[in-house]
Parts: structure tokens; sequence; C-alpha cells
């Protein structure tokens, strides 16, 4: 979601935020702003666009010491300067920046309409700057420690005060917020990767722990005020985020799922295909029931992952929305584990729902790509996806990271289980560990994704299909296409497009399917022709050699052959450049689809 960077020192402040917010922009991209200390007064500027616009309106301030920096999605308030952090309050003198919701803003901002407060903006955040002002006697520690009891919602804050230059102070309640330290000056941010290339140590700020930020070092007080002794950690590695060559990041981390697949599977499978990492699923491994809850492409992943388990390690399994699971959940069997899957591990809704998830008695596994996220250390256990960092807002290299980390926890439970016998279990792992050179094969072969994108680029609806493990894949796809390209797409289960979306196909609607081989091919096959006699043309993606497949569809995409259970993951990487040159021939931003974020740090 909003990107927060704050940083007090000798070094060249200016230049250290705006470096800060290019690395956060891809979790907001709507404004940006910083307050600036600058001789002990406070210095604003926002700019609506990308932070590039900001730094051109900053110019080349050299004066300032420290200061605040913030990167938006719009949440309460359009898109407008008035609406970008930091937020101030009536005098001015104070500057708040803030990400997550404050639910209660409403009764808040009455109130403080009442006793006089003037409010500038629509947002729910310019609540704190003016409590915070109405608070203020001298402390800003203080004042910040008495407001945030006051809020109810998910945030980080921090906020700086022209009284007390050269200070921040932050507070946050299951929104992350990372502190940092380097010889030249003290960091705070949404995020490690803002600041890990400065930085020689990291602390992470827990629930309503209030911090105070200067030249000279951290301090961190709990909830009754004590100082927290809490030890430093070293930084984690932040990669250096440009397109490579490439058109866009989307290009380029499509192009870099072979080494992500190949990381995350580094270590967790031998020579001859087995599960070599013993304590992967020790949380598990006394399990009768697994819930994977996710969002978005992540609950697709999820599916896929879910399927996998049931089919290997023979553990019935479900699959669930995180923001409907933790609300309609009242209780679980015993010996149920959860597995939360998400990239930043920073999302609301499957943070809460590891928390209901506890609150059930439930262990949780945390798959994951950020490890010093909140999910990952709260989690009974980890896998990591190791896909690396990624700055596309539609994930593509972190989907399959995640499908193919569920694999190999699927065959390490089948191992521990003996529900495959281990002939085949050494076969399923084989074909994993080929996974990353199938899908090198595939970029680098002559294939018609982009051919046929621009060929129906100028369509007004898609529909995806797919059976079985295809499903999954039907549903990612359909989803990549919408959120970077804007065009209405329905995704659904070939089988069921009888009972409700075939009204929806005309002539020459595309229909893409998800057909590598597979049990139900020919249920598949059948489904087509149902579509074909509505006019519809049919986009197929199959296996290598499936010549019944290129006698029906009108344009056949042709991606390697494996597995029945792994073949339509290689149907992937078609799926997202097809929906990549179908967006830029519509002339998009796919790296920055309009109204998305990377992190949603909102329920």
């Amino acid at each position: 979601m909003c990107g927060i960077i704050g940083y007090v020192g000798k070094g060249a402040a200016v230049e250290l935020l705006v470096e800060g917010l290019e690395v956060l922009e891809y979790r907001g991209y709507d404004s940006a702003g910083v307050a600036l200390d600058v001789g002990g007064e406070l210095e604003v500027h926002r700019a609506v666009g990308p932070v590039a616009e900001l730094s051109r309106l900053v110019g080349d301030q050299t004066e300032a010491s420290g200061g605040l920096g913030h990167t938006r999605w719009a949440t309460h308030g359009g898109v407008s300067v008035d609406n970008a952090h930091p937020l101030t309050a009536c005098d001015g003198r104070l500057a708040v920046v803030l990400n997550g919701i404050v639910e209660n803003f409403t009764e808040l901002r009455d109130a403080l309409l009442a006793a006089g407060h003037r409010f500038s903006s629509e947002t729910d955040a310019e609540v704190v700057s003016h409590l915070i002002e109405q608070t203020y006697e001298g402390d800003l520690a203080a004042a910040v420690a008495e407001v945030s009891p006051l809020l109810r919602g998910h945030f980080a804050f921090a906020a700086c005060h022209e009284e007390e230059s050269g200070r921040l102070v932050a507070t946050r309640r299951s929104c992350p917020l990372v502190l940092g330290r380097s010889g030249d000056g003290t960091y705070l941010a949404s995020m490690s990767a803002a600041f890990a290339t400065r930085v020689a140590e990291l602390m992470h700020l827990e629930d309503d722990e209030v911090a105070e930020v200067d030249a000279d070092g951290i301090r961190v007080r709990g909830q009754g005020g004590g100082l927290v002794d809490r030890r430093p950690l070293p930084p984690t590695s932040a990669e250096v985020s440009d397109r490579a060559g490439h058109s866009s990041f989307m290009a380029k981390e499509i192009a870099e799922q072979p080494a992500a697949i190949r990381a995350t599977l580094r270590g967790r499978l031998d020579s001859h295909g087995l599960p070599s990492e013993p304590d992967l699923a020790e949380a598990l491994w006394e399990t009768d029931q697994i819930v994977l809850v996710a969002c978005g492409t992540a609950y697709h992943a999820a599916l896929y992952g879910g399927y996998l388990l049931e089919d290997w390690a023979q553990i019935p399994c479900r699959v669930e929305i995180a923001s409907e699971w933790r609300y309609r959940a009242k209780r679980l069997p015993p010996r149920t584990s959860v597995i939360l899957v998400s990239q930043s591990g920073e999302t609301a809704d499957t943070l809460q729902a590891q928390a209901h998830a506890v609150d059930l008695g439930a262990k949780t596994l945390a798959v994951c790509n950020v490890a010093d996220s909140q999910l990952v250390r709260q989690a009974d256990a980890t896998i990591l996806t190791r896909a690396g960092f990624e700055v596309g807002v539609a994930a593509t290299k972190t989907f399959t990271a995640q499908v193919v980390s569920l694999a190999a926890l699927a065959l390490q439970l089948a191992a521990h289980r003996r529900t495959v016998d281990p002939e085949t279990l050494a076969m399923h792992g084989r074909e994993l560990r080929r996974l990353p050179l199938l899908v090198e094969r595939f970029l680098e072969s002559d294939h018609p994704a982009f051919e046929i994108a621009d060929r129906v680029f100028e369509q007004p609806f898609f529909l995806y299909l797919g059976r079985g493990f295809g499903l999954p894949i039907a549903l990612e796809g359909a989803l990549k296409l919408k959120e970077i390209s804007y065009i209405p797409t329905d995704a659904y289960a070939a089988g069921e497009m009888k009972h409700g979306p075939i009204a929806l196909l005309s002539q020459d609607t595309p229909v893409i399917c998800v057909a590598p081989d597979s049990p139900t091919h020919e249920k598949l096959v059948s489904n087509v022709l149902e579509v074909k006699a509505r006019g519809a043309s049919v986009v197929a993606v199959a296996s290598t050699g499936n010549e019944d497949m290129g006698d029906h569809a009108d344009e056949v995409i042709y991606v390697p052959r494996t597995t029945p259970e792994l073949g339509p993951l290689l149907c992937v990487p078609a799926l997202q450049l097809l929906a990549l040159r179908i967006a830029e021939r519509r002339g998009r931003n796919v790296d920055r689809p309009r109204n998305l974020a990377k992190t949603v740090t909102v329920e």
C-alpha cells in the first residue's frame, strides 16, 4: 500500500529520502511527498504522480538534515495534492505520514471539527496530525503514545515537529515499520529494502511500541512507557531494481522465473528428486486437515498447492480467501494446520487471518517472499519462496515460486506419510527439478503469444477456461489480463461454462483454454467444441505434440511436456506474455496498473 521513509543524520537527506521513496514506489504511486527539516523549520513538498515528479518539485534542496517521505495509494479521498502526505495540522508545525487505515476517523474528525480544527484533506490520516497537535505539550513521543490508543484500525505512522528538530517519532499497529542505523544517521521505513544498502543494522517495531529516532540512534518504548531492549539484526539484501534491458519490470520478472524457481527449490530436493529438507513440514506432520488462506494471485497459488497436497500427500485441504475466512471460521477441528500464502508478508487480510488461526488453536505455516516480514515472524514455520524483489504490481515470478514451494511441501509430506511409492515420488521430484529448464525452453522458443495478442488486443471481453490443475492457472491468467489491460475478463471451470458464462460468448470472443496433457483432456476438447459452436475464437495453451487440440482450436501456444500435475504451471509464462502484450498494445503502464498496489495493507 503506501510507503513511509524517514531519515535524520549527517547525510544528504533529500537524496536519501527520494532514493527510499523510489524503492517504495511500487507500494503506491498516486502521489508522493516529503516533509523536510531545514534549520528547524518544516518544508512540505507534495506532488501528484510518480516520485520523479516530487523530485523535480523539491529540486536541489541541500540544507535539510532529515525528514519524512511518503508515496500514496489512495484509499480515503481522491488523488490530489491536498490528499497527498505528509499531512500537517492547523499551525503547520508538525507533519505526519501514515500507511494503513484509521477506521474510526469519522468520529474523531467530528470531535476535532467541533473543537475548532480545520481540515485540508479528505483523508482518514489527517485526524492523526490534528490529534497530535491537540495533545502536544513539548514531547512528541508522549503525544504519539497518547494518540495511538485513540485510533482503531491497522496503521503505521511517523511524525516530526519543528520544536524537536532532528527527531522523528513513529508507532505501528498491524502494519510493518522497520528502523535502521548507519554511520551517518538513522532511518525508518515501511520495509527494510528502502534503506537496506545504507545501514549496518535494523530493528522491527512491534505493535503499539513508540520509536524515537534521531541522528544518534533509536529508543523504543513499550505500551507501559518502559524502554525496550531489542537486539538489532543485520540488514537483508536489497536488489537493484532496474529493467535490465527489458521493456518493463513485468517483462523482466517473467524472464526471471526460471531463476526464481531454481532458487526456491534449492536444497529442498536432492539429485534424485526426493525431499531433502527434513524440518520443512515439521509443523504439519501431525495434521489431519490443511486450510490454505491467501488473497489475489497468492490465492490462485494456494488453490494449485491445495490440489497437489491432496493428490500427493492425501491430506484434505480447503482453500480460502483471507478476507472471507477470518470472519466466517468460528472453529477448526483438532489437528488442523493453516498455510498462509503472501508475496509481501504484509497483506492485511492475510495477517488478520493468521491471528485468527492462532486464536482458533491452529499451527501456522507462512509461504512468503520476504524473510523479515510480519507474516514470517509470527508463523510457526516458514517456506521462503526466494523469488527476489518483484517491482511489477502484477505478480509473475512470485506466483510460480509460491506454487513450486507448495509442490515441494506436498512431496515432503507425501514422503513422510508414505502416500506415494518411492519411485513415483522421485519421478514427481525430478519433474519439479526440470521446471526451470522447461520454462527457459519455452521463453526462448519461437512461440506465437505476441502474434496472437496483436490479433486480439482490441476485443472487449475474454473468457478463460481450465479443468483440474488447469483451473487455478486459468483464474490467474484472467487476473493478469484484467489487472494490466483493464479488459473485462472472466475465468471458469470449463465444465461449468455451459451453466451460465456461455451466454457471454459472441462472434470472435477470445476464449483462452489452459489445455496441457491431463486426464480430463477429452472433456476439455468437448468444451472447446461447445465454445466454437457459438462462434467464439479459441486460443489453447497445450503440451507440445498434442495435435488433437491443434485440430480444434483457432490458435495454439505449445509449451513443453511434463506430468499432468505440473503441466498447467508451464502454461503460466504463455498467459503472462499474452496479457503483457495485449496491455502494451492498449498503451497501458503494465508495471503500475491503475487502482492497484503491490502490498495491500488495508482490509
